[in-house]
């Protein structure tokens, strides 16, 4: 096995192509194409937003946990990608829908399309349902469901300062690379609140199977909940000092000391 192999082992990145002279090979270019067009279609696309509502309903059932359709101040797609700051907003309408179920909450737990439809139509159910599971186990107060249409990041700070949360779990779905097209992100802030910026979150990124799988990323997710509700902050304040047992077993902490 040739070094190159080896690397191709642990990586998807296109490293050791093979070539013609000074050409990449045709199955090469024609891959290349391929998670291309993947990664447009990702970013273009929209997800299927009433099968998951349902699965959010589903999913939020045994817990007796509302789940929430809300919009931001965008109108199309294409408004979207133009300005970013209406995606931080939320509609009017929305604001409308939550301010009814503003009260003291833990935890706001809010799915966001972002820029993957194949990150949220795949992957956020599995993810949300292994960390509903996970949060279910400690004493933390979760709020409603949320599912947000055409939101960036900020979008949680104003859902969570509606509703009252001590910390907002942003799920997202992130820029496309052409390696892969459905990874999720997840961003944690405490105390969210309109005006708050990237500085106040922690992230954690490339959540999808090949990628950081789900029980490793609710594990990372739970730690740093825990950890930003007993110190009261998040973002570059509160740094990743998470047992690395607890990520190697995928077992998430169930208790705040």
């Amino acid at each position: 096995m040739t070094f190159l192999e080896e690397w191709k082992q642990f990586s998807n990145a296109r490293i050791g192509l093979p070539r013609s002279g000074g050409s990449i090979s045709t199955k090469e270019v024609l891959k290349f194409r391929l998670d291309h067009a993947r990664a447009r279609d990702a970013v273009l696309l929209s997800p299927n937003f009433f099968k998951l509502l349902d699965d959010l309903e589903t999913l939020g059932k045994p817990k007796n946990l509302p789940s929430i359709f809300v919009e931001s101040k965008v109108h199309s797609k294409e408004e979207y990608l133009l300005r970013p700051d209406f995606g931080r907003k939320l509609s009017s309408e929305s604001i409308a829908k939550l301010q009814p179920l503003a009260g003291e909450c833990d935890v706001v737990l809010i799915g966001v399309d972002g820029l993957s439809a194949k990150a949220i139509d795949e992957n956020l159910i599995p993810f949300l349902k292994n960390l509903i599971e996970t949060l279910g186990k400690t004493s933390l107060r979760l709020g409603p469901l949320i599912l947000s249409k055409w939101g960036r990041v900020a979008i949680g700070d104003e859902i969570g300062e509606i509703l009252k949360a001590k910390v907002s779990i942003v799920v997202i779905g992130e820029r496309p690379g052409l390696s892969s097209a459905d990874s999720l992100g997840v961003y944690i802030t405490y105390r969210p609140q309109v005006g708050k910026t990237d500085e106040s979150r922690n992230c954690i990124s490339n959540i999808r199977p090949g990628g950081f799988g789900f029980e490793s990323a609710v594990a990372k997710t739970m730690y740093l909940v825990q950890e930003s509700i007993r110190r009261k902050l998040s973002g570059v304040e509160l740094k990743d000092e998470m047992p690395p047992e607890f990520l190697l077993k995928s077992k998430a902490p169930t208790s705040i000391e």
